[in-house]
């Protein structure tokens, strides 16, 4: 993962997003995701890209023994200490790929918003395999591939600024992605629909639900929230690790 979030300039405008200020109830699609999570009383959960760590509160608030969040930026880190520090999680500065995900370490993996930055996400994918506990679950969330293969990731607008479609362009091309996202430049790297569920798959999970978010109907009068309705921006992949038994590793 590039380390954007570390820029001053870019970290305070993030700080003024919505999911920023008011956690998972500001986020358009956390009433599809909370409905994703495995049971977590007396589990051990793993946050791969924390942010202001709200997943990780989450996991201890429905009765997770142990939670590790890590996230590339300090700036983040920092502040989930900050908003969402308890004793049972522990944050570390870590990228996702040098992060050394013991074996059976833990029975849930969850990221949200982090993979889209992930270049090879196959070897997260075994990564995540290897270190969950057999039975585990991993439950993520990133942009949807529609998005991430949009044109400047950005709508074609009309006149007084009303937008008029999303174009997508070079779906098949995998690869880095030069965005302009809250007035910063920012890489991101576009996987196809197949490059995804394929990753899944081959790493051994079970895929248990795939869902497109959407956002709620309490949050449809927020203005610009009904062109969310156009097009998918995120992705949610719910995947289980099968028990341990004679066919499985």
């Amino acid at each position: 993962m590039r380390n954007e979030y570390d820029d001053k300039d870019f970290f305070e405008r993030y700080a003024q997003m919505s999911r920023s200020r008011e956690g998972m109830s500001g986020a358009g699609e956390w009433h599809q995701m909370k409905k994703l999570f495995p049971p977590l009383e007396g589990r051990k959960v793993l946050d791969l890209g924390c942010g202001y760590g709200w997943h990780c509160a989450y996991a201890v608030s429905q009765g997770a023994e142990e939670v590790l969040g890590i996230d590339l930026s300090s700036r983040m880190i920092g502040e989930a200490g900050k908003r969402s520090g308890d004793p049972k999680i522990t944050y570390r500065v870590c990228a996702l790929e040098e992060y050394d995900y013991p074996e059976a370490a833990w029975d849930c993996v969850v990221s949200n918003l982090a993979l889209h930055y992930i270049a090879d996400l196959d070897e997260i994918f075994r990564k995540v395999f290897r270190t969950l506990k057999p039975g585990g679950t991993f439950l993520f969330n990133m942009e949807h591939p529609v998005f991430t293969a949009g044109v400047g990731q950005d709508w074609i607008c009309g006149e007084g600024g009303k937008p008029l479609y999303w174009p997508v362009d070079d779906y098949f091309y995998p690869g880095e992605r030069r965005t302009n996202f809250l007035g910063c430049q920012v890489m991101k790297q576009h996987h196809t629909l197949t490059q995804i569920m394929s990753g899944v798959l081959d790493a051994g999970f079970t895929v248990q639900a795939v869902e497109e978010a959407e956002p709620s109907e309490e949050m449809m009068g927020i203005p610009g929230m009904a062109d969310e309705m156009r097009r998918p921006m995120m992705l949610m992949i719910k995947a289980k690790k099968a028990e341990k038994g004679p066919l499985t590793e």
